[in-house]
Order: C-alpha cells, then sequence, then structure tokens
C-alpha cells in the first residue's frame, strides 16, 4: 500500500517559517522524483518545487529563493523548507511521487503524477 504522509503544516503570520515533511512508503522512493504542489481555494493545484533522483532540482518562480527542497533518501522522506512566507502562499500542500519526472519540467507537470499524499494547509495571515 502506498502513501505520502505530509505533516508540518499551520498557521504563521507573514514573514514566519514552516517545515512541511512528506513520509513515504510503499514505493522504491530513490525510484521516484518528488515534488511538492498547493492548490489554494478556487485555484489550480500549481506546482512549487520538486527534486530529482540525482539531486536535481526545480521551483516555481514565486517561491524561489525562500523555500528549499531536500531529502532524506535513508528515511523515505521529502521536506520542504518555507522561509518569509507570504498570504499568498496559504493553501493546501500536497506531497507527490512522479516515476517519469515531468514535475521537474519548468511547467511542473503534475497530470503524469502517480502518487499524492492527502496534504497539509498552510496558512500564512498578514
Amino acid at each position: 500500500q502506498v502513501q505520502l504522509v505530509e505533516s508540518g503544516g499551520g498557521s504563521v503570520q507573514s514573514g514566519g517559517s514552516l517545515r512541511l515533511s512528506c513520509a513515504v512508503s510503499g514505493i522504491t522512493y530513490g525510484s521516484y522524483c518528488m515534488g511538492w504542489f498547493r492548490q489554494a481555494p478556487g485555484k489550480e493545484r500549481e506546482g512549487v518545487a520538486g527534486i530529482a533522483r540525482d539531486g536535481m532540482i526545480r521551483y516555481a518562480d514565486s517561491v524561489k529563493d525562500r523555500f528549499t527542497i531536500s531529502q532524506d533518501n535513508a528515511k523515505n522522506t521529502l521536506y520542504l523548507q518555507m522561509n518569509s512566507l507570504k498570504p499568498e502562499d496559504t493553501a493546501m500542500y500536497y506531497c507527490a511521487a512522479d516515476l517519469f519526472c515531468l514535475i521537474l519540467r519548468k511547467d511542473m507537470v503534475r497530470t503524469t503524477v502517480d502518487y499524492w499524499g492527502q496534504g497539509t494547509q498552510v496558512t500564512v495571515s498578514s
């Protein structure tokens, strides 16, 4: 049974920080590219950051220089360190596993994602 379980979401004030985690089980973690997506109410799900098996990283322009994606292959865990949070970062954040690594493209394709987590809510107040 494949499970992607996010944690670490919460409510913070503008300028604050949060660290999201995604614990992965049921798949060969090293075979997948991993990523974070987010979806705000009334908006489409969008890519935030992705990381490849070889460590290649992609960030959405809106989070570059503020967010950092990382992973611990030994723990099968993906992280997203979010600093300098803004109200527009408010969204449900989802962990994703993508065997074909299209999430590493500049447009961070989500349609080929194989597995999704259940999401963790991030709320940033001004």
